[in-house]
């Protein structure tokens, strides 16, 4: 058992949660994710993780309430216990002395991005990050990312808070030169910020653990095209070549089940869901 020793609510329907995992905590590296089960007969789903602290022993992550599974996550608080937690899985990032690096994350992954933040300011890079949500009440952590950034923007889909979109990253780009990109977000708004950085020939570095289910390469949920060739972005990745990315492909295979999941979810809803299904 996994012990909830604080919890925070960041926008509607998304909570941070800090968890008592020591064996967890002392080998974590930024980029790494874990498999969370919340009930003994629960699903298995990979979250990123968004912090760590060896001292304390403990491990942080921020999940949506949007499916079945963590909807009954979204039924736990401090204090209550998760049945497992496996971890910590895959690859960590390279962090290293780049130069100058564009960081921009969207939704749940501005938590882990700010992770990443950190690590590559300490390194002594110049970094300049973007954080974005739909509209401005899913936008969170502004206050976090600041301290390691040397420019940070804001972006909402609808213009409510900061830019509107991702468009303003060619402006950017043609101003400003960067060494590496780094995206962490939803399928789709990494694949418009390879589109917007390839011409400028900027390496740009994905995070796929969206499109993950068991997180260790056997349910092979998470094929995904490089360069030509099949990789598994759990135990392949998280992190590959954006720019070698078959992001068409990815998004075709993410939907081959969104019928059964948002049916899964609704049914939990209706039957009167709780933490143990």
């Amino acid at each position: 058992m996994y012990k909830i020793v604080f919890e925070r609510e960041l926008a509607k329907k998304i909570r941070l949660f800090e968890v008592h995992a020591p064996d967890i905590a002392e080998k974590t590296k930024p980029g790494q994710f874990i498999i969370v089960v919340v009930a003994e007969r629960g699903e298995r789903i990979p979250l990123t993780i968004s912090d760590f602290n060896r001292e304390k022993g403990t491990i942080t992550f921020v999940f949506n309430e949007v499916g079945k599974t963590t909807k009954q996550l979204g039924f736990l608080h401090k204090g209550d216990n998760i049945s497992n937690i496996v971890g910590p899985l895959g690859n960590p990032s390279e962090i290293t002395n780049f130069g100058k690096v564009l960081c921009v994350a969207g939704g749940v992954m501005i938590a882990p991005m700010c992770l990443q933040l950190k690590a590559l300011r300490e390194k002594g890079n110049i970094v300049n990050a973007v954080i974005g949500a739909r509209i401005k009440d899913l936008l969170f952590f502004e206050e976090k990312a600041k301290p390691s950034c040397d420019k940070l923007y804001l972006a909402t889909d609808d213009g409510s808070k900061g830019n509107i979109g991702l468009e303003f990253l060619k402006e950017i780009l043609e101003k400003e030169r960067f060494d590496r990109c780094i995206a962490m977000g939803p399928v789709i708004m990494m694949k418009k910020v390879c589109e917007i950085t390839k011409p400028f020939k900027i390496p740009t570095v994905v995070t796929l653990t969206p499109i993950m289910v068991d997180g260790m390469g056997m349910c092979g949920a998470c094929r995904v095209t490089v360069a030509g060739k099949t990789k598994f972005a759990c135990v392949d990745g998280p992190e590959f070549d954006g720019h070698q990315v078959d992001f068409d492909e990815l998004i075709k295979r993410q939907k081959m089940y969104l019928t059964e999941e948002r049916l899964s979810a609704l049914l939990y809803e209706k039957l009167g869901g709780s933490k143990l299904g």
